[in-house]
């Protein structure tokens, strides 16, 4: 019995965790905010700096391995081969690691950004609309996928190159060696690893429910209450689960694939709609503009001026991506087996990237093109739900119930499809790092996320958790920094690239 929960500490201890948050949060909802904010302002004035000069290093990092000689290292023996097709392959990648985001932002920031840039930017100009797209870029393309490829290379690496357990705690073995790994210092980075992924899950399950309700309400008239709430986390967890139970195989696989064809039919449709040549104008001056500026982008503070809108927007993306590492770093790792790394960092990181550039482009375009149709004042307010905001632009253009439904179907499969992977990946995190996670800490994690989602909704109290959850990236950005010397002294090591 001992050493039964002495093997399950990071299942027990996570899952006490989870149940105080909940209750805590449900309590005292407003004492978690004002915590939360505290905590986070604290972290963005202080450590701001580093999240922009980390995310910039990961980045070269990652341009550095690929092109290096260790870009041919096969994840897995050298004789693998991939798991999964192609298709297959960057269709998990893609519905697990950035789905419901940028589908729910997708239209309200860059309306956000075109109304509110930040000092030295005429709001509702050309340059506005010019910042505005390609900031959409950079918040949701490279420098995301970047952070999800660190922990995710290091995952894979270590997993299947070095047959080593799932465990975030595993990739420090380099520096700190194996016995710190196996004892109290790597029980209490992966039972922090899970606790920052089950709370950044949660706030975006969140997150993706409030749009789904607020498109049903904005379109059938379905009250947009803790009912309807309830009725949709229920309904949808109940699919997660059983694809979950399923496997990835099957479950993951499956639903990835068809929620990428839904994602382009989505895409093709609403170019079409759209205003065409505006789109193909973005496409390529935005592209072009992020290039020119990606540097000076991606490092954007100031010295001595206002850094409010930093802050409120690129360091908190930043820390949000931190945040969903070790979940999404671990299901990407899971994917990826016999992909060579250059490969790996190709597929995690270029070609999602560019896919974001499709999709910004168009729905960015479409948002911006409809915008003098509103004052200042119902932008603001539009931009102040967001959850609605696309259906209210939709509503523009020609087949606008199509693409709303398209939408609502997009966001509930993306729900499924992240709430699923997280589940996986949180069942392996606290079940030794094994592959095959039992299914009854599965059902558990299902639980707990959902509960997590509608409680909190319901208390009004899901800036608070998502605010938490991305202060408490901090300590795990050390993680990510540690993980690179790591992986470059084991690659060190391999004997055919000395």
């Amino acid at each position: 019995m001992k050493l039964k929960i002495k093997n399950n500490i990071v299942f027990i201890i996570s899952v006490i965790a989870a149940f105080v948050l909940i209750i805590y949060g449900s309590i005292f909802s407003g004492q978690l905010s004002s915590i939360s904010g505290i905590i986070m302002s604290w972290v963005s004035h202080n450590f701001g700096w580093l999240y922009i000069a980390s995310v910039f290093f990961f980045i070269i990092f990652l341009l550095f391995i690929v092109m290096s000689k260790w870009g041919k290292i096969k994840l897995g023996k050298d004789d693998e081969k991939p798991e999964y097709s192609n298709f297959s392959w960057f269709a998990m990648l893609f519905c697990g690691a950035t789905g419901i985001g940028l589908v729910f932002w997708s239209i309200a920031e860059p309306l956000s950004h075109y109304v509110s840039p930040p000092p030295g930017i005429e709001a509702v100009t050309i340059e506005a609309a010019g910042f505005s797209i390609r900031t959409c870029f950079l918040h949701w393309g490279i420098t995301q996928f970047a952070c999800f490829a660190i922990v995710g290379l290091g995952m894979a690496y270590f997993q299947f190159r070095k047959d080593k357990n799932a465990l975030i705690s595993n990739l420090l073995s380099p520096l700190v060696g194996d016995n710190a790994t196996k004892g109290v210092f790597g029980k209490a980075v992966d039972i922090f690893s899970v606790v920052v992924t089950f709370s950044g899950v949660a706030t975006s399950l969140g997150l993706g429910v409030s749009q789904i309700c607020g498109g049903l309400d904005y379109l059938a008239d379905i009250p947009n209450n803790n009912r309807t709430w309830l009725i949709v986390i229920v309904v949808i967890t109940c699919v997660f689960l059983a694809s979950a139970i399923s496997g990835v195989n099957k479950g993951i696989k499956i639903l990835s694939s068809v929620n990428t064809c839904i994602a382009i039919i989505l895409l093709i449709l609403a170019f079409i709609v759209g205003p065409k040549i505006s789109v193909l104008n973005t496409l390529i001056s935005s592209t072009g503009q992020h290039i020119q500026n990606f540097f000076s982008d991606v490092t954007m503070i100031s010295s001595f001026g206002d850094n409010t809108w930093i802050m409120n927007w690129r360091v908190f993306y930043y820390a949000w991506f931190i945040a969903w590492c070790p979940f999404v770093g671990m299901f990407i790792a899971r994917i990826s087996r016999g992909r060579t790394i250059r490969e790996f960092i190709i597929g995690a990181v270029i070609a999602p990237t560019l896919f974001t550039i499709l999709w910004l482009s168009v729905f960015g375009t479409i948002a911006l093109d409809v915008s003098g149709n509103w004052n200042i004042t119902e932008l603001i307010n539009m931009i102040a739900s967001p959850e609605t905001a696309v259906f209210i632009v939709f509503e523009k253009y020609p087949l606008s119930s199509v693409l709303s439904v398209l939408v609502i179907i997009l966001l509930s499969v993306f729900f499924i499809t992240s709430a699923d992977s997280a589940t996986y990946s949180l069942g392996m995190m606290t079940s030794g790092g094994s592959m095959y996670p039992p299914k009854y800490k599965k059902i558990i994690w299902a639980i707990i996320e959902a509960a997590i989602a509608y409680l909190l909704l319901s208390a009004g109290s899901l800036k608070p958790l998502q605010t938490i959850s991305i202060a408490a990236s901090l300590p795990f950005l050390f993680i990510m920094i540690a993980v690179c010397p790591a992986l470059v002294k084991e690659l060190k090591n391999e004997k055919m690239y000395k």
